[in-house]
């Protein structure tokens, strides 16, 4: 593991702070993962180069949300997994778990090889599933508690990916920018929603959207 800028350290600190519960050994497993980004991201452009600098806030904290959010889950799918924000995030945190599982959907070969390092290199029960979640969904059989993504795409086309797995008790975990409200009422217009909004702890323009029941209205 490398060492920790002042930037990072300072960053540790608050998250820290905001997740009083979370290990040492997760912190280690999360730098681990941080490190990995880093050294991929030259190649594979992960994340906005904007926000590499605040990467412990913006992404690992941010992600940590969707996990406390549904604590009860074990079984998870993470659509349009990407860099792995929130997914693998949720897979370090679940790791020492007993029959935990979080499945990554991504369709970009290499960054579901990155997924793969990443989960190999902290031990995560992960498995990903390199192609695209309309196809990769298909006939889905295994049981999923908790559906989540993170800036893939509109609140109503999440709700398309997964309907089939909130039918079968599934709770869905999104996260949603200042824009949330009219995601919400334009997703709204094709899906009865039972939805609980909660403020984000990183971002106070930021919600986190729970979806436990849902229904497609008739056209």
């Amino acid at each position: 593991m490398t060492t920790l800028s002042n930037s990072d350290s300072d960053q540790i600190e608050m998250l820290k702070r905001m997740y009083p519960d979370v290990s040492r050994e997760t912190i280690d497993s999360f730098s681990i993962y941080v490190d990995l980004v880093r050294k991929w991201q030259p190649a594979q452009n992960l994340i906005a180069p904007s926000t590499m600098g605040d990467i412990w806030l913006r992404h690992v904290a941010d992600s940590i949300q969707i996990q406390k959010s549904l604590p009860s889950a074990s079984q998870w799918i993470d659509f349009g997994s990407g860099a792995g924000f929130p997914g693998l995030i949720t897979a370090i945190l679940l790791k020492d778990k007993e029959g935990s599982l979080v499945n990554l959907v991504e369709s970009n070969q290499r960054k579901a090889s990155f997924l793969r390092t990443v989960a190999r290199e902290t031990g995560s029960r992960v498995k990903v599933h390199a192609g695209r979640i309309e196809a990769v969904t298909k006939d889905w059989e295994t049981p999923i508690e908790g559906v989540s993504a993170r800036a893939l795409a509109s609140l109503d086309m999440l709700c398309g990916f997964s309907s089939q797995f909130i039918e079968r008790g599934a709770t869905a975990v999104f996260h949603k920018g200042q824009d949330f409200r009219r995601e919400i009422d334009e997703a709204s217009q094709n899906w009865e929603l039972d939805l609980v909004e909660k403020d984000s702890l990183v971002d106070p323009q930021s919600k986190v959207l729970l979806i436990s029941k849902m229904t497609a209205r008739q056209a």
